[in-house]
């Protein structure tokens, strides 16, 4: 059996999740893309040593921000991870708020082509307001769904279209029977605390020295790495380093850009994913646990009698 922890940012997974695992004799699975890339730490909030409290964590720092990695990597790490916790006799709590990476490992892949990088290079060029509108003409339907300053995926619909000849929307549907037997809680809080927990959250990632981190980033040479610096807290602060913004505007710029991504993650997770949501402005985050812990013994003991 499989916990899963979804929910938008700053929501709080990651203190639940470390939780959960103490309490349940458990290891955390991270399912956040921006997460898998090392030395990029402070911008993608990762768990430090001291705030994972023992907890072994898994799907962190896999690959350098220069290479390629997709769901289908992804999927294949995580079943890797999965069978090696269940053969220790603990249970995998998945961690995150990437719903690809999320779907991905519980339901498969859709039959949407792999990656082209050559064609994806050539649409990371082009502005993102005239990727959306092109994405608009051939594929109205995912268009709907994502955010045009969302260009990750508005450069993979354009991709998987130029390859197929196909809307990005007609993969994303009929996904098939769960690949492993799993409970999904859906974190959220009120809007306005979400709101500023985010812009706590970014003042922090300055503090700890987010400025630096970029720019060891282009100093060892990740600067044109399509998809890491594409991350939000990274892309911002270029522009600082290049004298072009004040580092309040590079601030600003990202509390406002994680905001939407927020407001983007909540609708996806309400909207594809059938996880009971569980809400941390109105109940504790032990209340939380309890609600956790008790649903998975009754789907244990649901599963035993079978």
């Amino acid at each position: 059996m499989i916990v899963v922890i979804s929910g938008a940012t700053a929501t709080g997974k990651t203190e639940l999740g470390i939780l959960l695992a103490k309490e349940l004799d458990g290891e955390v699975i991270s399912a956040d893309s921006m997460m898998v890339y090392k030395y990029m730490d402070i911008g993608t909030a990762k768990p430090t040593l001291e705030e994972m409290q023992g907890i072994p964590h898994h799907l962190i720092d896999l690959v350098l921000p220069s290479e390629n990695f997709s769901v289908k990597d992804y999927i294949e790490h995580f079943d890797k991870t999965v069978k090696s916790i269940l053969n220790k006799g603990k249970i995998p709590i998945v961690v995150g708020g990437s719903w690809l990476y999320i779907q991905g490992a519980l339901y498969g892949l859709s039959e949407a082509p792999e990656s082209n990088w050559e064609i994806r290079e050539k649409l990371y060029k082009i502005d993102n307001l005239t990727l959306y509108q092109k994405l608009k003409e051939i594929d109205p339907t995912y268009a709907q769904k994502i955010h045009q300053n969302d260009k990750r995926r508005i450069v993979r619909a354009l991709e998987v279209y130029e390859i197929t000849g196909k809307p990005f929307s007609s993969f994303q549907e009929g996904f098939k029977n769960p690949r492993y037997e799993f409970i999904g809680f859906n974190l959220e809080r009120d809007r306005d605390e979400l709101m500023e927990r985010i812009k706590l959250r970014v003042e922090k990632m300055f503090q700890k020295g987010l400025v630096e981190e970029v720019q060891k980033l282009v100093d060892m040479g990740f600067r044109e790495s399509i998809t890491a610096m594409q991350a939000i807290g990274y892309k911002e602060v270029l522009p600082y380093l290049d004298n072009k913004i004040s580092l309040e505007d590079a601030k600003n710029s990202i509390i406002e850009n994680t905001k939407d991504f927020a407001k983007r993650q909540i609708r996806t997770f309400r909207n594809k994913m059938s996880f009971e949501n569980l809400n941390l402005s109105t109940i504790n985050i032990y209340e939380v646990l309890r609600k956790i812990e008790k649903k998975l013994q009754e789907v244990s003991d649901g599963i035993s009698t079978r």
